[in-house]
């Protein structure tokens, strides 16, 4: 769970679900007085028509989806977070030895820059820290506070899509390696084809340096299932912003109780699956295009992929990168591998 970048070149990478074809199933009360749309809502509009419906999970992370999903990271059941957390601190050693004195670090979809600290406090002299983020307004917050703990190095926020075609600044004078770091197992968000041509962009948009990823493993589908449907429904309600962030940007209408969480565990393809499911017959407008919605019916919203150490390693190898160290927990349920670009 979280949201995917890269260079100027991601303008080939296109996200399977915008291939999908379109479907029947609306109808359009759209006229030529309609607002024009923003991203959220040219892609929100696209979803709902296509069949089956979905958006992706990027949308997610307006500030108040931002807010939730660090609570996600504090419950019990949600393991990812502090099992990283975790190897992070203990290998952290380790690690600034790989990336070496006076990186750059480039923090893709970087959130609350909760873990980049743990990053940060073990590298010789980083010079340069680029967090990317969607939600511009939090990762401005996290940026200025961040500053503030480290006054010897140059943050400089960047709030953007990481999807979409992105010109980073030029390596500063006398750094050292540009790395990437791309915790909390993003890359399963991705479809195989997307995480390969990510990870393709990023072996060149990094040559010379590396990158640092946190990769979510295969393991017992009764933990998976809990992880992604928590007791206190922190999950579920972070899902349901979606929905709620719909109404209040897009002038849309949906009735947040006729729409629930659903999360399962699809163990033949090794991945989450998130949706909202209707819970009765209903129609939603939007920006005057009206859905029908049949119960049952739903909204995917999320993957979440789940890899082996020897397949994601596989992967690197035909995106480009050279495998390097690998750390785990001591119950192997998340890694952390270095790749060389």
């Amino acid at each position: 769970m979280r949201n995917p970048t890269s260079s100027s070149s991601l303008s080939s990478f296109v996200p399977a679900k915008a291939r999908q074809k379109p479907a029947a199933s609306s109808s359009s009360r759209a006229d030529a007085t309609a607002a024009p749309l923003s991203e959220f809502g040219r892609e929100m509009q696209a979803g709902l028509a296509r069949s089956p419906r979905s958006i992706s999970p990027k949308f997610f992370y307006d500030a108040a989806g931002s807010q939730l999903f660090d609570r996600i990271c504090e419950l019990p059941e949600y393991y990812p977070t502090r099992t990283e957390l975790r190897i992070l601190g203990e290998c952290a050693g380790e690690i600034a030895g790989q990336i070496g004195p006076n990186a750059e670090i480039v923090e893709f979809g970087a959130g609350s820059l909760t873990k980049v600290r743990l990053l940060l406090d073990a590298l010789e002299t980083p010079k340069r820290y680029l967090p990317i983020d969607i939600s511009g307004e939090y990762l401005e917050a996290a940026a200025q506070r961040l500053k503030a703990d480290y006054p010897q190095l140059v943050v400089q926020p960047i709030a953007a899509d990481y999807t979409m075609p992105l010109v980073l600044p030029a390596p500063m004078a006398g750094s050292g390696r540009r790395v990437g770091f791309f915790p909390g197992s993003t890359i399963g968000n991705f479809e195989p084809d997307e995480a390969l041509a990510f990870l393709q962009l990023a072996a060149r948009m990094l040559r010379g340096g590396g990158l640092l990823i946190g990769v979510d493993l295969v393991k017992d589908p009764g933990r998976l299932h809990a992880a992604y449907n928590d007791a206190q429904g922190v999950t579920g309600e972070f899902n349901l912003n979606l929905l709620r962030r719909a109404n209040a940007e897009l002038d849309a209408d949906f009735d947040l109780d006729g729409f629930s969480h659903a999360a399962f565990y699809n163990a033949p393809r090794q991945r989450i699956e998130m949706h909202l499911v209707s819970r009765r017959a209903q129609s939603v407008s939007l920006n005057g295009q009206v859905f029908g919605f049949e119960e049952g019916e739903t909204i995917h919203t999320e993957y979440s992929h789940k890899f082996t150490v020897e397949g994601l390693r596989a992967l690197a190898i035909r995106a480009g990168f050279r495998p390097g160290a690998v750390w785990t927990d001591s119950e192997r349920l998340f890694s952390v591998h270095w790749l060389a670009a």
